[in-house]
């Protein structure tokens, strides 16, 4: 189990959220495995139907690399809805807006995000999808309470990880869930796949963020 514990600074009169108490992933590609080897495992479709994917639906792919997502989500939701390829990274952007171009999609923005802020429009996702990055978010309780706002209603934040330590890559399932739900998610479910787990949370009640407690082992 995860126990809660309080931010090590005080909080100010302005309240700020805690920092993670566990270590942070460093991040070292902007891939993640051979495309051809997760496509073979089936990890997209699993993840996308999971996930609840349509056509016409608005879906970031936040930290997206090398635009894995990107390019099997842009043609499933179709001319009606949109993707936005978000990263902390411009040269994973600009990599992403190449393979974009050269297949001729159009329904394709690009963000640049923040290690505290996704940055992505208010009120237009019904997915917020991040796939092998959350171990490397430096500040993830403040970027989850940020990307609360950039849900439409019903929009939902789907993780994908591998249940290992953050140091190996991974997110243990008992952590992100308690990550996640101390800033006002509920867990909708998780589910395992071939290359790891899919967990599913909706909004909740958002807390006071001088109230939230970030977790540790």
């Amino acid at each position: 189990m995860f126990a809660l514990i309080a931010p090590v600074l005080a909080l100010a009169a302005t309240a700020t959220l805690p920092k993670p108490q566990r270590p942070v992933a460093p991040i070292v590609s902007a891939s993640w495995g051979e495309e051809a080897d997760r496509d073979r495992l089936g990890e997209a479709a699993d993840v996308i139907r999971i996930a609840g994917v349509k056509p016409g639906q608005t879906v970031a792919d936040i930290g997206t690399g090398g635009g894995y997502y990107v390019m099997r989500l842009a043609p499933l939701v179709g001319p009606q809805g949109r993707v936005y390829a978000q990263d902390v990274s411009q040269r994973a952007l600009d990599q992403v807006r190449r393979r974009v171009a050269a297949a001729g999609l159009s329904n394709v923005r690009f963000v640049r995000g923040g290690q505290s802020s996704a940055r992505l429009p208010a009120a237009s996702l019904d997915v917020a999808l991040m796939v092998h990055m959350y171990h490397e978010i430096e500040q993830p309780y403040l970027l989850l309470d940020k990307l609360r706002a950039s849900l439409k209603p019903g929009g939902r934040v789907v993780v994908v990880d591998l249940d290992r330590p953050t140091l190996q890559h991974g997110m243990p399932k008992a952590l992100l869930t308690c990550e996640v739900k101390a800033v006002g998610f509920e867990l909708v479910g998780i589910t395992d796949i071939s290359q790891g787990y899919v967990a599913v949370f909706r909004p909740g009640l958002r807390p006071r963020p001088d109230s939230v407690k970030a977790c540790r082992g």
